[in-house]
């Protein structure tokens, strides 16, 4: 099968397009055949891009680890799903990933595809809206009423945390670039603020929730805004440095749940949330897709490749 994978180079990583053996399901795992996979530019410099779970050194992993697409094989023991099923979902970080054309998984980590999306628009989600989900809901309890604040309101994870937030009841603020504030708007904020025109000291106050997505500067700054009860969480603190506790209690890593996922899958379908995808490339290209996360220009939602370009627009 194609894959790209991750290859050392004179500037440090580069992504090649390779043919490899076509994985198989062990006991207990899925085989999917990936129409679409979902990009996480920073997953270059993730932990298990280049190491084992044993600390070992890794070398020529796939990466992107949500996809959309179908069940192409099962292994012994898996229950309760069927060959050539639509699905979404993500795989183990530490296990070759979606940009290629089959990727293993587990049935936990998978449910039914939205069926209002394409394999293009299903991709995009799974990443972000379970981060936002579990920041919002199962971290810092976001009550309906409560002032979130989302740091990041245009991006991968910010577009779903304002719309979970906005799901929930809440009044939400949002920090966006000046090219994205009516675009966040629209996806529910109540406020949004322009970070590069004001300080949202200044503009957010009596915050009950704090989700922030930008990490820095950013989140030192909105310890501050909390009331009393206020909470903060966080997936961009860099927590093997730090030496705050706050930070490193705030922080989280995202975790595969197939009934949050299925839960987000029915929000979508009611059109109560919706996927953002900013671009579409081929597999060929694949390695623009994190060229092009340069922190130069505003982006919004997600890249999203096109593994299996005859279903960009077909919905299952």
């Amino acid at each position: 099968m194609r894959a790209v994978r991750l290859v050392p180079s004179p500037r440090g990583i580069s992504l090649v397009q390779e043919m490899v053996a076509k994985p198989q399901p062990a006991k207990g795992e899925i085989l999917i055949e990936v129409y679409a996979a979902g990009v996480t530019p920073s997953e270059l410099e993730w932990y298990p891009s280049s190491h084992t779970k044993d600390g070992g050194q890794r070398e020529r992993a796939v990466p992107t680890h949500e996809f959309s697409g179908v069940i192409a094989a099962v292994g012994e023991d898996v229950e309760g799903v069927e060959v050539g099923q639509a699905v979404y979902g993500l795989n183990d970080w530490y296990s070759d990933g979606a940009l290629a054309e089959y990727c293993v998984t587990q049935p936990a980590n998978i449910a039914p595809k939205p069926r209002r999306l394409t394999h293009i628009e299903s991709a995009s989600v799974p990443i972000g809206a379970l981060t936002a989900w579990q920041g919002l809901f199962d971290h810092a309890n976001l009550e309906p009423r409560e002032r979130v604040l989302v740091h990041g309101g245009a991006g991968g994870v910010g577009v779903f945390a304002v719309q979970l937030a906005r799901f929930r009841g809440a009044h939400v603020i949002a920090t966006a670039s000046s090219a994205n504030v009516d675009f966040v708007r629209q996806l529910g904020a109540d406020e949004v603020i322009d970070y590069r025109a004001a300080r949202f000291e200044d503009r957010a106050k009596g915050v009950d929730v704090v989700f922030d997505a930008v990490g820095g500067d950013t989140a030192e700054r909105s310890w501050a805004l909390l009331n009393r009860r206020g909470r903060l969480v966080t997936i961009a603190a860099d927590v093997a440095t730090t030496s705050d506790e706050r930070l490193k209690r705030a922080f989280f890593i995202v975790e595969p749940n197939r009934d949050q996922l299925v839960k987000i899958a029915d929000l979508m379908d009611a059109g109560r949330i919706r996927p953002v995808v900013e671009t579409v490339l081929a597999f060929a290209d694949a390695a623009a897709a994190y060229q092009r996360v340069d922190g130069k220009r505003p982006h919004r939602g997600k890249v999203v490749i096109a593994v299996a370009p005859q279903h960009r627009v077909v919905q299952a």
